[in-house]
């Protein structure tokens, strides 16, 4: 028995449930299914930003918008020309759901909870009449006299009009490629760093506002890291990891990184600052306190690790003593071997290759009638609620061109 429905969305996420609740009410006469793989819908949602759901982020400006995409910067131009983080605000408050903007720039519900995101979703498809049925995983997916039929383990499906908002799925990917689609091979993206280096072993919880390279590349980044059990992680770990997805894949993740404790302040400007301090606290003990913003016990650290004992005093510093601290402050070596995945935030690089998709619309350029949300396609951000906002951005546009 075939299903038959107007427009069939595969996959029950974020961008899945926005695109169809989008397309119905701009045309409640619309025929809408969304057929989910899982026994439950919107998992990511319930995960993400420790279960507080990081809708989107505080920056209103779309070309400042894309700059926090590794992947898909050009091509978002336009696509946030139509539907921005302020709309996805307005959206949420007509949908009865308040955001509030946090220090950072993150924006989340003003109760905290992904579950208020998850119910009004829910609440707009029964109120739509849209159907959700889950524990459907699609087996097949092929175009037959200007319909799209798409098989699930259980049922067949005919409609006029395919989206995929099925983020990273192989297996969709896989039926893709039968059609035509060039699919850019996935690699993770948004992971810490494994470490295990004396110098920070006994400091998990310590962190620091630094700057951070990647050895014989140009990836660098700058913002708070965050010592762990394990390694690195934070913002500027995170960054790096995103915008550096394929190259430190490439690498086997086993590569050298420098850390610059003091963030911007070099080398140079650095020894200056030391040589003031052996003359105004000769007497001190250089390891006491941190003269810099960051704790005692990383300045401690970085003391030991420049070969100075701790009750050695500030006058009695060796110039090649002086230079090391100068060096482990402004360029610490560390070796890094292999990855952690950051919370359950798994985000991957790679999905369907960008050039075959008119992003006035969302729609193939191959195959009419086939359009894409979310995840699915090359494009993914850094943390902090912008691969939201891709999202919600697509889906709007793909139910807008529908």
């Amino acid at each position: 028995m075939n299903q038959n429905f107007d427009i069939l969305v595969v996959g029950g996420g974020a961008a899945g449930f926005f695109t169809a609740i989008n397309i119905v009410e701009k045309n409640p006469k619309i025929k809408v299914a969304i057929l989910e793989r899982g026994a439950e819908v919107l998992g990511k949602v319930r995960v993400s930003g420790g279960g507080r759901c990081n809708v989107t982020h505080a920056c209103f400006e779309p070309n400042e918008l894309v700059k926090f995409y590794p992947r898909g910067e050009k091509e978002l131009r336009g696509p946030f020309h139509q539907f921005c983080s302020g709309d996805t605000i307005e959206w949420f408050e007509k949908h009865g759901v308040e955001l509030k903007i946090e220090e950072d720039g993150r924006m989340f519900p003003v109760s905290n909870s992904s579950q208020t995101i998850i119910d009004c979703f829910v609440k707009a498809t029964q109120k739509l009449g849209i159907m959700v049925l889950t524990g459907q995983s699609v087996q097949s997916i092929f175009k037959k006299d200007n319909f799209w039929k798409v098989e699930t383990q259980n049922e067949n499906y005919i409609a006029e009009k395919l989206v995929l908002a099925t983020g990273s799925n192989p297996k969709i990917w896989e039926m893709l490629q039968q059609q035509g689609h060039a699919v850019v091979s996935p690699v993770p993206s948004l992971f810490t760093f494994n470490i295990k280096d004396s110098r920070i072993k006994e400091l998990p919880g310590v962190a620091a506002q630094v700057t951070v390279k990647v050895k014989d590349t140009k990836l660098v980044s700058s913002g708070p890291l965050l010592i762990t059990h394990w390694g690195m992680s934070g913002p500027a770990i995170l960054k790096l990891s995103a915008w550096g997805a394929r190259i430190l894949f490439d690498k086997n993740y086993q590569f050298t990184i420098y850390v610059n404790w003091l963030n911007d302040v070099d080398a140079e400007d650095t020894e200056k600052i030391l040589k003031t301090l052996k003359q105004e606290h000769a007497k001190k003990a250089v390891s006491k306190k941190s003269p810099f913003d960051f704790p005692n016990r990383l300045w401690e650290s970085l003391v030991l690790a420049s070969n100075i004992e701790l009750e050695t005093k500030w006058a009695d510093l060796s110039k090649v003593q002086l230079q090391n601290l100068v060096n482990q402050l402004t360029n610490s070596t560390f070796q890094v071997n292999g990855k952690s995945t950051f919370k359950e935030e798994f985000v991957t690089a790679g999905g369907i290759d960008l050039k075959e998709i008119n992003f006035k619309t969302m729609e193939s350029k191959l195959h009419e009638n086939l359009y894409f949300a979310g995840e699915i396609v090359n494009i993914d951000a850094i943390t902090g609620g912008f691969n939201f906002q891709n999202a919600w951005t697509s889906g709007f546009i793909v139910a807008n061109a529908i």
